[in-house]
This record gives C-alpha cells, structure tokens and sequence, in this order.
C-alpha cells in the first residue's frame, strides 16, 4: 500500500537571490523517489510531495537543512523577493525577512503573492503581485492589486507610501486579516480590491487597533 503524499512548498529563505546549496539539494533528492520531479514555481518555491504520516520528520529535517517550508493552497504564499544586489541593509533584507516570517502561510480566501524589492528598479516584480512593497531610500512604498497573468492584467497601484518598516508590517497584516475575514470563497485578491474600494481597505488599515 502506498503512503499518503501531501505536497509543501520549499525555497532556501529570504537571501541574495533565490538559490539553494548542495546540501539543502541532497536532503531534498532523498526525499524523492527515482521517477519523482521537483516542481519549479514562478514565485521562488519548489514543490515536493512527502509522506503525510511523516510530515512533521520530514519538514524538521528540511529545515535543519535550512529550507523553509510552507503550505500549499489559499495562503498567503512567501514573499517573492529581488537579489538584493545593493546589500542587505540598504535594500532591506532584514525587513524582507521579517515581513515574510509576519505573514506567510496565513488562510486566505485565494492564494496571495506578495512582492519585495530593495529599490526603484523593482526587480521583485512588486507592481505585477497582489501586494508589493518597494523600498525607497528609507521608507516603504506599497502596492496592491496587481495582476500579472490574463488578457486583463494589470499593475497594481500605490496604497500607501513613506511607511517606517513597523507601519509596513502592521498595514500588511491589517489588509490580510480584512481579506481573510470580509473575501468571498475563492475571491481573488485583485478582485477583492477593486470590490471593497481603497476608502474602505485605508479605513481598516488606520483604524486604532
């Protein structure tokens, strides 16, 4: 009888790029059995199926390796990232890290792709995602309601900007906990954006806690 798979999405965390080491590659070749594949996603992740009753064993070892797991479905997928190519404390990696740890793998209504970039080039892509965060000297700029696939797709536009890395933080989990509790079953975000209107979504986000 064959075990159970479940699949979890894997990538090497939050650094210069999305790259992975001969180590991290090893322990993930040991979990794969010969006619097996590793899924390579567009947002930075590897999929791979793994032994459901073993599933806690199995992501404890990967990330002893020093991958990072999540799950995979309507969440709120890990922060898709540029390489960071000015270095980590002028391009914000340590906020990246951060805001990836505040939000990733949160229930959604449909999955949600968030995008960092360190600087006005945006090589992170953060316009074409649901939300996008550019980093600007020494403030934040974020962006929501990008659509980057279909023959409506679309930047998204800019929601708040000149944010400190903490109001950054508690804008982002503010909107995802207003989409996770006022999104209809499967309502994209971009959609969701374009129903609830950017008033109300500001209204949530500044509301004293």
């Amino acid at each position: 009888m064959k075990d159970n798979k479940i699949k979890i999405a894997v990538n090497g965390g939050i650094n210069f790029g999305a790259k992975l080491t001969a180590r991290q590659l090893l322990v993930l070749a040991k979990h794969l059995g010969d006619d097996e594949e590793l899924e390579l996603t567009t947002f930075q992740q590897l999929y791979v199926e793994i032994p459901e009753e073993k599933k806690e064993e199995v992501i404890a070892e990967l990330q002893e390796a020093g991958l990072h797991c999540y799950p995979v479905g309507n969440y709120v997928k890990s922060l898709r990232t540029c390489n960071f190519c000015k270095g980590s404390e002028e391009e914000g990696m340590p906020v990246a890290i951060e805001l990836n740890k505040r939000i990733a793998g949160i229930p959604v209504p449909f999955t949600v792709r968030p995008a960092y970039t360190g600087c006005p080039v945006g090589c992170g892509e953060p316009l074409m995602n649901d939300i996008g965060v550019m980093k600007i000297r020494d403030t934040y700029s974020l962006y929501i309601g990008g659509k980057s696939k279909g023959k409506d797709a679309a930047v998204g536009h800019l929601f708040m900007d000149s944010l400190t890395s903490e109001e950054l933080y508690l804008v982002v989990e503010r909107l995802i906990g207003f989409y996770s509790e006022q999104g209809k079953k499967r309502e994209q975000f971009y959609k969701f954006v374009s129903r609830v209107g950017s008033e109300a979504l500001l209204e949530c986000v500044q509301s004293p806690s």
